[in-house]
C-alpha cells in the first residue's frame, strides 16, 4: 500500500508531461504548416512562403530571454506553473487577433502578430522543457521524452493536419484559428488543475532584478543594431533591399540574421546580464560543450530542410486538396506518430542512448526519400487506398476518402520516423541540463536545433523555385549526413549523458 502513492504520482508526472507536450506542439503549425496552407491558398508565391519561413526565428533566438524565465518566477503558482499558464491564455488571445486579420491584403501586419504568436510559442518551450527537466527523475527521462514526442505530435496532427480538413469544410481559415485559440486556453486551464508543484531544490538563481531586466535591453537593441549596421552596408555595396530577385533577398535575410546574432550575443561580454552570463558559464565549462552544440545543430537539418516547404510541396507542387493532405496526417499520420514514439520510448529504456540517436538518425534521414518518390513518380503513381474517415466530433466527412498510396507512404515514413528521432533527440537534450539553469540550458540546445528549420527556409524556398522539388529533397538527404557522423564520433559522449545529475 506504501507504493500507491508513489506510484500515482509518477502516473500523475507522466500525465501532465505527455499534456504539456501537447501545449508545446499546438501552436508550432499555426505559424508554420497550417500557415503556408493558409498563404498557399491565398495565392503566395513560393519564394515568399520559404522567407516567411523566418517567422520562426524567435526559436532560434529564445535562450536569449530563457535567463529571465530561470531568473523570475511569478506569484502564487510557483516556480515555471505561472509561466507556463499565463502564455497558454496570452498565445489564445494572440491566436484570435491572428484569426481577425487577412494576409492577401495586410501581409505585413499578419506577419508581424504570427512572429508574436511564435516568440509566445518559443518561450512556453523554454518553460515547459525547464519544468519536464526539473520534474522527471533521471530513469524517467527516456519515457518522459517518448512522451513528450507523442504528445507534441498529436497537436501538430491537430494543428497541421485536422485544421487543414476544417478550413476546407469550413473555407474559412480564420475559424480555424479561432478554435484553435480556445483550445489553447482549455489546455492552459487544465493544466493549471494538474501541474504538480516543483520540489524545494528548485530555486531560482539570485541576481539583482534590475541588472537583469537592463542588461536584457541592451542585447535586445545589439540585436537591431546589427541587424541595421549589416542592411546599411549592403545597400552602400550597391545591392537594391527591395530587388526582386530572389538571391539578393537571400543575401540581405542572412546577412542581417548573422550581424544581429553575432552582435547580440556580443553586448553579453560587457553587459551585467548575470543569469545569462552565469548559466552560459555553466553549460561551457561542461566537457566538449562545442561539440555538443555542433551534434544538436547538425542532428535535425535534413529533416528540418524537408520539412520546411512539405505543405507548399503537397498543395501546390502535388496538387493534393486541403483536404486530402489534412485527412493523410490524421489518419495514417496519426497513427504513425503513435507508434513511432512508442516504439522509440521502448527502445529508449533499452538500448544505450548513442545507438538510439545514430539509428534513429538514419531513420529519420532516409524518411525525406518518401518526399523524394512522391516527387518523381507523381501523384497517383501508386493508385490510391481506401482509408475510413474517422466520425468523431473534431471532424466529419459524409463519405470515405480514397487516397493516394504513395502521398500515404511518405507521410507515414516522416511521421514514424519523426517521433522515434525526437524522443532520443529530447533524452539527451535533458541530460544536458543544469537544474539551477535548466530553462536556458534547455532553450540555448534546442535553440540551435531549431537553426536548421528556421534557416534553411529562405535558401530551400529559392532552391525549390530554381531546380524543383526533386532536386530539393535530395539536398535534404545530403545536408543531414553530417550530423550522423557528429553523433557516431561523440558516441561515447552522448552516453555519459544519461550519468548526468548535474546540479551546475
Amino acid at each position: 500500500m506504501a507504493e500507491t502513492p508513489r506510484g500515482l504520482q509518477r502516473l500523475r508526472r507522466l500525465f501532465v508531461i505527455l499534456l504539456l507536450g501537447f501545449a508545446s506542439g499546438l501552436p508550432l503549425a499555426l505559424t508554420g504548416g497550417a500557415m503556408q496552407a493558409w498563404l498557399t491558398v491565398d495565392g503566395l508565391d513560393l519564394v515568399t512562403l520559404g522567407f516567411l519561413s523566418l517567422i520562426g526565428i524567435p526559436y532560434t533566438f529564445k535562450f536569449l530571454w530563457a535567463p529571465l524565465i530561470d531568473r523570475f518566477d511569478l506569484p502564487l503558482l510557483g516556480r515555471r506553473r505561472g509561466w507556463i499558464v499565463l502564455l497558454l491564455f496570452v498565445l489564445g488571445a494572440a491566436l484570435l487577433l491572428m484569426s481577425t486579420l487577412s494576409p492577401a491584403r495586410n501581409l505585413a501586419l499578419f506577419a508581424s502578430v504570427a512572429v508574436l504568436v511564435a516568440c509566445l510559442s518559443a518561450t512556453l518551450d523554454v518553460v515547459i522543457d525547464a519544468y519536464r527537466t526539473d520534474l522527471l527523475e533521471p530513469a524517467e527521462r527516456g519515457l518522459g521524452g517518448s512522451l513528450t514526442v507523442l504528445g507534441y505530435r498529436l497537436a501538430m496532427v491537430l494543428s497541421g493536419g485536422i485544421t487543414l480538413i476544417w478550413a476546407e469544410q469550413w473555407q474559412s481559415w480564420p475559424q480555424v484559428y479561432r478554435v484553435m485559440a480556445g483550445l489553447s486556453v482549455a489546455v492552459g486551464a487544465l493544466a493549471l488543475l494538474l501541474m504538480p508543484p516543483l520540489p524545494e531544490r528548485f530555486k531560482a538563481p539570485v541576481s539583482k532584478a534590475g541588472g537583469e531586466l537592463r542588461g536584457f535591453l541592451a542585447l535586445v537593441v545589439g540585436v537591431g543594431v546589427g541587424a541595421w549596421l549589416a542592411h546599411q552596408l549592403l545597400v552602400l555595396l550597391g545591392l537594391d533591399p527591395d530587388s526582386s530577385d530572389r538571391w539578393v533577398r537571400l543575401v540581405f535575410v542572412v546577412t542581417q540574421i548573422a550581424a544581429a546574432m553575432m552582435l547580440g550575443l556580443g553586448v553579453t561580454r560587457w553587459v551585467r546580464f548575470e543569469t545569462l552570463n552565469a548559466s552560459l558559464r555553466s553549460y561551457f565549462s561542461m566537457r566538449g560543450a562545442g561539440a555538443f552544440l555542433a551534434l544538436v545543430v547538425l542532428y535535425k537539418v535534413g529533416d528540418a530542410f524537408a520539412l520546411s516547404l512539405s505543405t507548399p510541396f503537397l498543395l501546390k507542387g502535388m496538387h493534393f486538396s486541403q483536404s486530402e493532405v489534412g485527412l493523410a496526417n490524421k489518419t495514417i499520420g496519426l497513427l504513425m506518430t503513435i507508434v513511432g514514439a512508442i516504439v522509440g520510448g521502448f527502445f529508449l529504456l533499452r538500448l544505450r542512448l548513442s545507438t538510439a540517436v545514430i539509428a534513429f538518425g538514419v531513420l529519420q534521414l532516409v524518411s525525406n526519400l518518401g518526399f523524394y518518390l512522391l516527387a518523381r513518380e507523381g501523384a497517383g503513381a501508386w493508385g490510391t487506398l481506401d482509408v475510413p474517415a474517422f466520425n468523431l466530433l473534431i471532424v466529419h466527412l459524409d463519405t470515405p476518402t480514397p487516397m493516394d498510396s504513395l502521398l500515404l507512404f511518405a507521410l507515414s515514413l516522416d511521421n514514424f520516423a519523426g517521433g522515434m528521432g525526437t524522443a532520443a533527440f529530447v533524452a539527451l537534450l535533458s541530460g544536458l541540463c543544469g537544474t539551477r539553469f535548466s530553462a536556458t540550458h534547455y532553450a540555448l540546445l534546442s535553440a540551435f536545433a531549431t537553426l536548421g528549420r528556421v534557416f534553411v527556409g529562405p535558401f530551400a524556398g529559392v532552391l525549390a523555385d530554381a531546380y524543383g522539388w526533386k532536386v530539393f529533397f535530395l539536398v535534404s538527404v545530403v545536408v543531414g549526413i553530417p550530423g550522423l557522423l557528429m553523433a557516431w564520433w561523440l558516441r561515447r559522449e552522448v552516453d555519459a549523458t544519461t550519468q548526468l545529475n548535474r546540479s551546475a
